[in-house]
């Protein structure tokens, strides 16, 4: 009978398990603090717990740095000054139309230092939806978002005065306390990339009664009690309510006008009178996002940092736009200081994301990336240039003309509502100007470029990556013009789309600067030698990066074979570093060698296309085997989560698709290239309602290698698959095992694009 008993107890409880197990949502398993343990000198991600919805107008997140402090939020601080409404889309960047509230127990302390509260992770829940944190003075602070408002609520302690306190950056901030509608309006001009005009008009709006209020400035060294509604320029502001409340506080901003943010307002929050309906929206949202790309096998924690990641990819860009009461969208553009009906997109570096986090927009949102598409064309109208990295408005951060990739893989992968050949003039006037800025916004020594083919060294400064980048935007335009019949912009463009080679000393076996008079420099020639002429890396990653034609760059090395030993040494060549033209150390170079994957940096975009080079020269199962332990060894959902900087969304969309086992290393052609799926099955519903699943028969960690494939029951030998293949639906289905198949892959087929083996 014992027995019996004990079988049955166990048996209940097992269903019970499995039902908790049943009934988890895919939010619970992000973890919004992956990546947040950063700093100046380590990144592991330079992330803050990021409190928003899918491509928001604004986000959210507590804040433990000090007020202009890129590093918003660090995982190792032990008090929180604030929570902001945020926009940043990296620390290096910094914020704009920054605003935060504290809630203060006791003493009234409004100064950003006297204000902070200590708290512990043990009392913290950080999620896209949600996030709670108890101080160690018992205050409460929780948050859920909407696009453009967040609903928040804080519970005091008995027994102690209770304050919020508006901190807009005191100098840069307009703030009204108007009792008797329990409300705070005003608006904040911070930011460095910002127009003349720029206002972030907000309103906030309790439901308790206010004690007191008043106004501060100086960094907290005045504070002025009102007795009626007051207005102060340059000032935060404080209200007092009753002990022991619990009070809501719902906040809304808008770009446009402080009745488009009363809008707002009305239009997310107004039926929402309870915290917890708020809330719930949210985790609708994210559940729905997240169920988009549904994986099954894999362990709990490869589940967490597969979800962690996916939220991180949503995130960038931010929507830029309003909706009006009839339900068309208008903006105020950081381009032209003016307002526009349509569709905006900000807070954006286009170097980094190219390369994955666009191309796996066009799979899960190409109504987005349609207007997205539009957009670009209308900001480049509004300022006479594409935007590069905007944040949000023009600035010269990076290098390359990347918008051409963006435009030119939008239309390769189906999105066809812009018109390619004003895309190709607006390119043309981009490659033969020089912009306001010398880094990017044009292409400063356009001249050198059209008649020596390459960027001399020292006349333009990362002369060598910008010639391998400048190669690559020119194929995208080149491509653009021939899938459209543009005849003119073909013949333009196709004159350069091959000037890498001008760059690649074949004596060294290595890109290199070039001086104006053709000789190579410097003499003292060493490919682990950081810095110009290549931007934020080093001769052995720059080498990689011909997107367009790795069979040029494989005959460039001496074929095949050679090919193949350059590329294993990229993985286990020692980690030396020498500084170069930085002259100290940066985070990137300390990050590669803290990787242990050789000189390769994953940290940093130039090479993390590089696993996938393996399936162009006869050697796929190589791909298939670093891939899975790049995957494996240097992500995870904790606060190191990433191998670097995770810049708006690249590095966790590298991960994303790599796990899925599909990656664009030519973005502009409609070719993914396979890898080694993480997970036995992906199943990914498309916004036209079809799933394209992906099935790793016999997966595990030690199984990384394809045996065979089929795709919609037919065998596919070939390393690469088509954008339609996923949008239409389908099955690609793999057989996998711990030993590789050299014979698999290996035909001239198999072969990804390449502008030299393909279009010539």
């Amino acid at each position: 009978m014992m027995k019996k008993t004990i079988l049955v107890v166990c048996l209940l409880a097992a269903g019970m398990a499995f039902k908790a197990y049943a009934q988890k949502q895919l939010v619970d398993y992000v973890s919004t603090l992956q990546g947040t343990n950063s700093n100046w000198g380590l990144s592991y991600g330079n992330v803050y717990p990021t409190i928003a919805l899918p491509f928001p107008v604004h986000s959210w997140s507590p804040q433990t740095g000090k007020n202009g402090d890129g590093w918003k939020y660090t995982y190792n601080a032990t008090t929180i000054r604030g929570f902001q409404q945020v926009h940043q889309c990296s620390p290096w960047m910094g914020d704009y139309g920054v605003f935060s509230l504290m809630p203060v127990a006791g003493k009234l302390a409004v100064n950003e230092e006297e204000r902070a509260t200590k708290f512990s992770h043990d009392n913290e829940v950080a999620k896209p939806s949600y996030y709670k944190v108890k101080f160690d003075n018992n205050v409460i602070t929780e948050i859920a978002p909407t696009e453009r408002s967040a609903h928040m609520r804080f519970s005091f302690p008995k027994g102690k005065d209770a304050y919020l306190v508006f901190d807009g950056y005191t100098k840069f901030s307009h703030v009204e306390i108007i009792p008797a509608e329990r409300k705070l309006i005003g608006y904040v001009t911070n930011g460095t990339f910002i127009p003349k005009n720029f206002k972030n008009h907000f309103i906030i709006q309790f439901d308790q009664p206010f004690v007191s209020y008043g106004t501060w400035g100086e960094e907290g060294r005045s504070i002025k009690e009102m007795s009626a509604s007051g207005a102060g320029e340059k000032q935060g502001a404080y209200v007092q309510f009753k002990p022991g409340v619990k009070v809501q506080a719902k906040v809304s901003s808008s770009y446009i006008s402080p009745e488009q943010a009363v809008l707002n307002l009305k239009q997310e929050l107004g039926k929402h009178s309870k915290f917890e309906v708020t809330k719930l929206a949210a985790d609708k949202v994210w559940n729905e996002l997240l169920g988009r790309v549904r994986v099954e096998g894999g362990s709990e924690d490869d589940k967490a940092t597969f979800y962690s990641c996916l939220f991180r990819a949503n995130l960038f860009s931010h929507k830029f736009y309003d909706i009006k009461e009839d339900g068309t969208p208008y903006y105020f553009s950081p381009y032209d200081d003016k307002i526009h009906d349509g569709y905006m997109y900000t807070d954006n570096g286009f170097w980094d994301t190219f390369r994955a986090q666009f191309p796996l927009s066009n799979i899960l949102h190409p109504t987005m990336q349609g207007r997205y598409m539009q957009s670009l064309l209308d900001a480049q109208q509004q300022y006479g240039f594409f935007p590069t990295w905007s944040n949000p408005g023009m600035s010269g951060v990076m290098i390359g003309n990347h918008a051409i990739s963006l435009l030119a893989d939008a239309w390769a992968k189906g999105v066809r509502n812009f018109d390619p050949h004003k895309t190709l003039e607006a390119y043309y006037h981009e490659a033969t100007n020089k912009g306001p800025w010398g880094g990017s916004n044009g292409r400063e020594g356009h001249q050198y470029w059209f008649s020596l083919g390459y960027i001399p060294y020292k006349e333009v400064s990362e002369s060598g990556a910008k010639s391998l980048e400048y190669a690559y935007d020119d194929w995208c335009a080149y491509y653009l013009a021939r899938a459209t019949g543009n005849k003119f912009y073909e013949n333009v463009f196709a004159r350069q789309i091959f000037n890498y080679k001008n760059v690649f000393d074949t004596t060294v076996g290595f890109v290199r600067g070039r001086d104006k008079n053709g000789n190579w420099v410097p003499k003292d020639f060493d490919p682990v030698e950081w810095g110009d002429p290549f931007t934020e890396g080093n001769p052995w990653q720059w080498s990689w990066s011909v997107f367009h034609d790795i069979n040029g760059l494989i005959q460039l090395m001496g074929g095949k074979e050679r090919f193949n030993n350059k590329l294993d040494s990229l993985f286990t060549a020692p980690p030396t570093i020498k500084y170069g033209s930085y002259g100290h150390e940066i985070h990137e170079m300390r990050e590669m060698v803290l990787q242990g994957f050789g000189q390769y940096a994953h940290g940093n975009e130039p090479v993390q296309h590089v696993g996938y080079l393996y399936n162009y020269s006869g050697q796929p199962w190589k791909s298939q085997k670093i891939l899975r332990e790049i995957m494996k060894r240097i992500y995870n959902a904790t606060p190191n989560g990433f191998p670097g900087d995770e810049d708006q969304g690249e590095t966790s969309s590298w991960y994303v698709l790599s796990a899925i086992g599909l990656y664009s290393v030519c973005p502009g052609t409609d070719q993914y290239v396979i890898g080694s799926p993480m997970f036995n099955k992906i199943t990914i519903t498309l916004e036209n309602g079809k799933q394209f699943v992906v099935k790793a028969n016999n997966n595990s960690e030690q199984n990384v290698y394809i045996q065979s494939a089929k795709l919609n029951n037919k065998v596919h030998d070939r390393n690469w698959i088509t954008y339609s293949d996923i949008i239409n639906g389908g099955v690609l289905e793999f057989e996998m095992d711990a030993t590789p198949n050299k014979e698999r892959g290996t035909g001239k087929d198999a072969v990804p694009y390449s502008v030299s083996l393909h279009d010539q």
